[in-house]
């Protein structure tokens, strides 16, 4: 049975969150708010937890998984990231924007694209992400908390822990988020590539508003 922490989404308890941060901590997955839709965290370095990550989400290891950072000066420890590259992150964080980048030696192998070597990275603009990344102390590993077999993410905690309780060690309720995934930028080319529109606009990062 998982674990469910009712969280205020202005004044998050941070006693809650801590407990939250000790069982991503022990390996579990969690199902946390953020800035676009509810997402599947875990810890970045645990093997088993990233694969039972990919299990729940029922995707394979060419899926992108993403990096929730508090900010960038952690991004910056996981993507190689030149100056023009730093000034569209710059203008889309924190938000709901993904960027694809080339991932440095502090990602493991088995969490960036097989055959790319990038990771996607963001940072998420709701607090009570931000609280629990501070007490987790580094990045989380995280992906849409969509079911298998279905195409839109699961945006009620209650259904979450419903349908999920007996696979997932935490849900952590902080009310519904928008039911829009975020727009996907890749900025491992020479110009940026607008991947998929999403909640984030593109022309906050000065781009025309025409997916790939």
């Amino acid at each position: 049975m998982s674990q469910y922490f009712e969280i205020h989404p202005d004044n998050p308890q941070l006693r809650l969150l801590k407990q939250a941060a000790q069982i991503l901590d022990g390996g579990g997955i969690c199902a946390v708010p953020t800035d676009s839709s509810y997402a599947l965290v875990c810890h970045l370095d645990d093997k088993a937890a990233v694969d039972a990550l990919r299990r729940l989400r029922g995707v394979d290891g060419k899926h992108h998984l993403t990096l929730l950072c508090r900010d960038l000066s952690e991004l910056a420890s996981y993507a190689r990231v030149d100056n023009r590259q730093y000034r569209l992150l710059k203008l889309g964080t924190p938000g709901p924007f993904t960027f694809i980048l080339d991932a440095t030696k502090e990602v493991p192998r088995r969490v960036s694209h097989p055959s790319r070597r990038t990771i996607g990275l963001r940072v998420p603009d709701h607090r009570v992400t931000q609280e629990l990344l501070a007490q987790f102390g580094q990045p989380l590993l995280a992906t849409t908390l969509i079911a298998p077999g279905e195409s839109e993410p699961i945006n009620d905690p209650h259904e979450i822990r419903a349908r999920w309780q007996k696979t997932l060690q935490a849900v952590v309720d902080a009310g519904a988020c928008p039911m829009q995934p975020t727009t996907v930028v890749d900025l491992t080319g020479a110009e940026p590539l607008l991947l998929r529109i999403g909640r984030g606009d593109p022309a906050r990062l000065g781009l025309a508003a025409t997916a790939e």
